[in-house]
Order: C-alpha cells, then sequence, then structure tokens
C-alpha cells in the first residue's frame, strides 16, 4: 500500500515537472514567436522583400532600415542603399525622381537628384551659404545677393592676364605658385576673367539673352547671383595664341588636368558631366577651392555640386 502511494506520489511530482516544462516552453516559444513577427528581417518580409535584399537591408543603418519600413515594398530599394552617394532625407525624392526616368541608372538618379536636379534652375533658389568661404556653393539652385562682395580683393598685374582683373588674395596668391610651376615646364597661364560682381554679370547675361534667346544664355553663362565669378574665387585660364573654346587642345591644358588641384583649384564645369552642373563643359573656367578639398575632388572623379551635396551639405 505504502510502495502504491510512493509511486503514486512520484508519478505526480514527475507530471507536474513534465507540465511545467511543456508550460516553460509554450511561454518561451509564444515570446520567440511574438519576438520574431516583431523583428525587422520578418516585418521586411512581409513587406515583399526577398531573403537576399533583406540581408542588405539588415546591413544599413537603423534610420535606414526604419525608413524602408515605413514604405511600401519597393523594387529598386536595395540598389539605392548600396549607392555610394545616398542620403537617406533624399530618399523619397529618388524614389520619386526615378519613376518619372524609368531610362536612368540608381547612380544617375542618386547623383542627379543630391544636385536637384529634380527641380528646375532657379526655382526657389536657396541663398548660398558665404560662411562656408572658397567652399560656398554658388550655382543655378544657390545664389547671392546683389549686395554681396568679396573681401580682401586684390588687383591681377597684366603680367599674369588679360586686360584689368581683380581676384581674392589668397586665390592669387595660390595662382601665382600654379603659375610658377607652370612656367618651369615652359607653360603660360594667362587669366582671361576673374572676379565679377553681380552687376556685371547681369548685363553679360543679358547679351547673351539678346543674342540667342534665354534657353541658350542659361546653358554657357549664370544668371545674376548665381554666377561663381561674384565669389572672388573664380579665375577663367587660357594661354597665348589660344581662346576659351579651343584651350582644351594646349599644353597648359593638359598641364592643368594634372596638377591644378595641387594647388587648390578644380575645373569647375567637366566633360560629360553637363547634366550634373547645368552648364555646358568650360575647359577654361577653374575654380578655387583649397588644397585638400581639391585633391579629394580629383580623387574621386566628382563636381563640386556632388561633393557639397554629399560632404558639406549631409554632413
Amino acid at each position: 500500500m505504502k510502495r502504491k502511494r510512493r509511486k503514486l506520489r512520484k508519478k505526480r511530482i514527475r507530471n507536474c515537472i513534465i507540465g511545467f516544462i511543456l508550460l516553460i516552453g509554450v511561454i518561451f516559444g509564444g515570446v520567440s514567436y511574438f519576438q520574431y513577427t516583431h523583428s525587422n528581417s520578418y516585418l521586411l518580409k512581409e513587406l515583399g522583400y526577398q531573403k537576399d535584399e533583406i540581408e542588405v537591408i539588415l546591413k544599413q543603418d537603423p534610420k535606414e532600415i526604419d525608413a524602408v519600413l515605413k514604405k511600401e515594398y519597393q523594387e529598386n530599394m536595395v540598389s539605392l542603399l548600396q549607392e555610394q552617394y545616398f542620403i537617406l532625407d533624399n530618399l523619397d525624392r529618388y524614389l520619386s525622381y526615378s519613376k518619372k526616368n524609368p531610362d536612368k541608372s540608381m547612380k544617375d538618379v542618386v547623383t542627379l537628384v543630391n544636385v536637384n536636379r529634380d527641380k528646375e534652375f532657379y526655382e526657389n533658389s536657396k541663398k548660398t551659404d558665404t560662411s562656408k568661404k572658397e567652399l560656398m556653393l554658388v550655382n543655378k539652385y544657390y545664389a547671392l545677393g546683389k549686395e554681396y562682395q568679396p573681401t580682401d580683393i586684390v588687383p591681377i598685374s597684366n603680367q599674369y592676364c588679360y586686360g584689368e582683373n581683380e581676384i581674392k588674395e589668397e586665390v592669387f596668391d595660390a595662382f601665382l605658385e600654379m603659375w610658377n610651376a607652370a612656367k618651369e615646364e615652359d607653360l603660360t597661364l594667362i587669366i582671361t576673367s576673374s572676379y565679377r560682381d553681380y552687376e556685371t554679370q547681369e548685363i553679360l547675361w543679358n547679351r547673351y539673352k539678346d543674342q540667342q534667346g534665354q534657353e541658350w544664355a542659361d546653358s554657357i553663362s549664370a544668371r545674376a547671383g548665381s554666377s561663381e565669378h561674384q565669389t572672388g574665387y573664380t579665375l577663367d585660364i587660357v594661354t597665348y595664341n589660344s581662346v576659351l573654346n579651343d584651350f582644351e587642345n594646349t599644353d597648359e591644358f593638359k598641364w592643368l588636368q594634372k596638377h591644378a588641384h595641387e594647388y587648390g583649384f578644380i575645373m569647375r564645369y567637366p566633360k560629360g558631366k553637363e547634366d550634373i552642373t547645368g552648364y555646358d563643359y568650360e575647359s577654361w573656367h577653374y575654380r578655387y577651392v583649397g588644397r585638400d578639398v581639391a585633391t579629394k575632388i580629383h580623387e574621386l572623379g566628382i563636381t563640386f555640386d556632388e561633393y557639397y551635396a554629399y560632404y558639406i551639405e549631409n554632413k
């Protein structure tokens, strides 16, 4: 009798233990299931992303993952996130621009949106941040006021330029260093245009407009307030027996292509980048941005518009 009772007691204890273990399993299983159904991986799968896409998305910054989760499935999302110059704040604009321009690659979409090419030229132009000094951006989206005049402007000797010219002192000092280096190789750099104030640029642009219309004027010149020449950081450079349009055929141009960045200058409107800069190719137009930035732009093979959008404005 006692033996039976002991067996019964042991059986009850064993059943209680088994029941407790099963209960714990159910609880933990429920918790695990709850956690899984609320995980980013599960939520992305529910949106329609495939395993390989999910793996890429989950490697992104948490803010980028959250942004993806707030949207419906996007076929181009993974490609966008992997672009070198992707900017999260521009995500909606990328998606919108891509839908309107299905022929554009994701690289082109990111590049063009970053430099505001999804907007019309001169549409609601922002005021240029002049506190950036040599890194200020002036183009068809960022403008200087009529009142802006750079400081430390100095005249340029006729030894180095055609006609009367003046430029910021630090730019002239950098140019002189570059001029001397080129001269050591029997090459001569000549400034044909430098600082222009608002009024001068207005006269110039209106002249182009009167010649062949507004569209043509906008392709080769900036409207007043949107010209880099007003910053005091820009020089148009040629050499003897050359004019602007054939400067690229000279040895001086070839030398600048290799060495301008070493003195803080970049060719501002490169060939093949017209969609990005909004201007026709100008082999003669050089902008001073300082040695470090000029070298980085040279190494990356990008325009100043792209550099500003990603490394300055997005900082």
